[in-house]
């Protein structure tokens, strides 16, 4: 059987096809998935995506559900996986009530949930809210985030865990900003041309524009029902929605790229939902 891994990340298997716009280990090949995959029709037994069709605006995003249909055999298994916008919506009205009633510890875990809605979403630049959240000493509720997030939440925050004091100010030497021009002088002249001819605001402009079609952002949020939807409506029948742990993908457990070896589910805010080419 051939089974293909669309946007992998860090999280594939040797048995699969693998593939992402930015490679990540041996054998990920190089793939924009904006762009039709390169890829015969009726080529694999089983496509899987995971969190990569939030990153897709509504019509991107169906037309990539319509190249997983093309790239699938008759009988075939899509596997997609996404952010699950009703579980978090349920957790933020949760919080949004014990947070209201002065509940020790839920003021915290409402400005958590409030920043799953919104953060990715609106975000102008790499270092979101989130960020500036997670640089807290000590971060106020590790645990809930780590309930939000799985297996992923343990990484998420040691990457931001500051275990060192912080470094003591040096001088910057006089040569660096010179150094730097020397190093990067295309970069430089495009930056200082393209203010000069575009003023600091429009300049600005661009750069978050071209950022938010850098594919960081979420673009679309999913639940139950329009998932199912769009599925159907790609061609696709019976939409179910399972576990992290649940397939019909055949020995699904093995490959470890809803879980780790160990069972716990690697995003535990996602829904995991899966249809049949028939």
């Amino acid at each position: 059987m051939k089974y293909l891994n669309l946007g992998c990340g860090d999280r594939f298997h040797p048995d699969w096809e693998n593939v992402d716009l930015y490679p990540t280990g041996p054998g990920v090949r190089v793939c924009d998935l904006r762009k039709k995959t390169p890829y015969p029709d009726e080529t694999f037994d089983v496509v899987y995506h995971s969190h990569v069709l939030e990153h897709f605006p509504r019509r991107a995003a169906f037309n990539l559900l319509l190249d997983c249909y093309r790239v699938l055999k008759h009988g075939g298994v899509v596997r997609v996986v996404v952010p699950d916008l009703e579980q978090i919506t349920r957790l933020y009205l949760e919080a949004l009530e014990r947070a209201s009633k002065g509940e020790p510890g839920w003021n915290h875990n409402y400005e958590w949930m409030v920043m799953e809605m919104y953060d990715q979403c609106v975000r102008e630049g790499s270092n979101g809210e989130f960020v500036e959240y997670c640089l807290q000493d000590p971060i106020p509720n590790p645990d809930f985030i780590r309930s939000r997030l799985g297996v992923y939440g343990d990484a998420f925050l040691e990457g931001f865990r500051r275990t060192q004091p912080a470094p003591a100010v040096v001088p910057v030497k006089s040569g660096t900003a010179w150094e730097y021009v020397l190093r990067n002088p295309g970069k430089v002249i495009l930056n200082k041309l393209g203010k000069t001819l575009l003023g600091r605001s429009n300049w600005e402009a661009l750069r978050v524009g071209r950022y938010r079609q850098s594919g960081q952002i979420h673009m679309w949020m999913y639940d139950r029902y329009s998932l199912a939807k769009l599925l159907e409506k790609a061609g696709f029948s019976n939409p179910q929605q399972v576990g992290s742990t649940e397939s019909r993908i055949p020995a699904w457990s093995t490959y470890n790229l809803d879980t780790d070896p160990d069972g716990r589910t690697y995003k535990a805010d996602s829904i995991f939902m899966e249809a049949i080419k028939t």
